[in-house]
């Protein structure tokens, strides 16, 4: 196996953390996180999910960059690379797999936000009649024909960009999208905590219920912080290994998780209100976004039509722009993968993938319509393939990392790669207590999440 002889890089330090933030802030935020708190315990999961984030999921995310910045290979090339002849090249399969998976259902997510921007234009959300509004998910998830469309057309929006590689595609795309959604996140918050009835949903948000928190929530609030920020299956790598020598992998990773928990936060804030506002079920599953804004944009239509239908326009496209953020970076995990591994040209890798994707995440897009009466092991395929891959092999993928960095990298080359050669003075400072965490506390915690879960 050889890497490609010349490697992009970004940049610079904050276009890489632009896309890394991008690749973390999507639809994890905006629409799985919110129906994640209000299947487990509102406030008591956003606490557990904190916890997890900051004291697990940033350890994780360091040394899954370390290894990718490292090697400056794709998720199977860098094993290959850092421990040639082992049986750690499997990991690498494993986070090809995962993302081939992950990207399959989730541009199916992604095809329903291009579908609702489409629908504000064409006046099909029901703006100024919030009770209608609620129904538009259910009557477009129904539609066969509908349902596949927008996510094919979502997946090969992905695959363009990712064509166009890390200059082109990702890094100007990401400088554009970021700051765009912010904003509008910010004025949906304000609108949507100013609603009738709201105030149940802050108090469900700000006081915890921790008797609902059980072992189930606790992995589950896990494995979204794995899920938000695309650890354990190689994005964070990929991006990682385009990332220039001099840069701080400790600055990158905390911004990252810093900005990712932050932006969960508000979307929980600006759902969450406007669920109990709308009288709607909080554990009402992956379909919880989808009836709630609607009816948000509909309320505002009442008595300011115009704006309701500019706002819906604008925001729907933000959501749109998140979800291609962050498959781009799982889509670039396959891409990389074959382009190394089988010396094709870069839109060769991508029809590799891409129709494969198709046909198995219009399998997962029809689940919600056709085919929801088929169920594996008392899920659909879509919410199936949503579980293995943020509860089981996410998981993993994260703990194989820590392992890998912390038993099986020399602590000298570990050292080197975190403290930027010994030129990084506060990456120093800190580098005992990252690396104790990775042996010693990390990988038993993780490993009882996850068993606990399983049991």
């Amino acid at each position: 196996m050889t890497a490609p002889s010349k490697r992009e890089q970004f940049g610079s330090s904050l276009t890489f953390i632009l896309a890394m933030a991008g690749s973390a802030i999507g639809l994890g935020n905006i629409w799985r996180f919110p129906y994640m708190v209000g299947e487990h315990g509102g406030g008591a999961f956003i606490v557990a999910y904190i916890v997890c984030s900051l004291f697990i999921a940033l350890p994780c995310f360091l040394c899954e960059s370390l290894v990718g910045r490292r090697a400056r290979s794709g998720a199977y090339g860098a094993f290959c690379k850092l421990a040639p002849g082992s049986k750690w090249k499997w990991v690498g399969i494993m986070c090809v797999v995962a993302c081939f998976i992950i990207i399959s259902y989730y541009c199916v997510v992604g095809g329903w936000s291009l579908d609702f921007m489409l629908r504000s234009l064409s006046g099909g959300l029901a703006l100024g009649r919030p009770e209608e509004a609620v129904g538009v998910f259910s009557v477009m998830a129904a539609s066969p024909f509908e349902s596949v469309a927008v996510f094919v057309a979502f997946f090969v929006a992905t695959a363009i960009i990712v064509q166009g590689g890390i200059k082109k595609g990702i890094e100007k795309f990401t400088k554009i999208t970021m700051p765009i959604l912010f904003v509008l996140m910010l004025v949906l918050v304000a609108y949507s905590v100013s609603l009738p009835g709201a105030s149940a949903g802050i108090r469900y948000i700000v006081h915890p219920d921790f008797s609902k928190l059980d072992a189930t929530g606790w992995a589950c609030a896990l494995g979204q912080a794995f899920y938000s920020m695309s650890l354990g299956v190689g994005t964070v790598l990929i991006y990682s290994s385009f990332m220039k020598k001099g840069d701080s992998i400790v600055k990158s990773g905390f911004w990252t998780s810093v900005s990712d928990t932050f932006f969960a936060l508000i979307a929980a804030f600006a759902i969450m209100p406007a669920v109990f506002a709308s009288g709607l079920e909080p554990g009402a599953g992956p379909a919880l976004v989808y009836e709630t804004l609607p009816y948000i944009f509909a309320s505002m239509g009442v008595e300011a039509p115009v704006l309701s239908a500019v706002a819906t326009f604008v925001f729907f496209l933000s959501i749109l722009m998140a979800a291609l953020t962050s498959s781009i970076s799982l889509f670039d995990v396959c891409v990389e993968h074959a382009v190394e591994q089988f010396h094709c040209k870069r839109w060769k890798a991508v029809l590799l993938f891409l129709i494969p994707g198709l046909l198995l995440g219009s399998v997962c897009a029809l689940s919600f319509g056709c085919l929801g009466g088929i169920k594996l092991f008392g899920l659909k395929i879509f919410d199936l393939c949503d579980y293995v891959c943020s509860n089981i092999l996410m998981t993993l993928g994260a703990l194989a990392f820590t392992i890998f960095v912390g038993w099986r990298m020399s602590k000298v080359d570990v050292r080197e790669e975190f403290t930027n050669n010994g030129t990084l003075s506060f990456s120093g400072k800190i580098f005992n207590v990252f690396y104790f965490l990775v042996r010693w506390i990390i990988p038993p915690v993780i490993l009882l999440i996850f068993i606990t879960s399983l049991l």
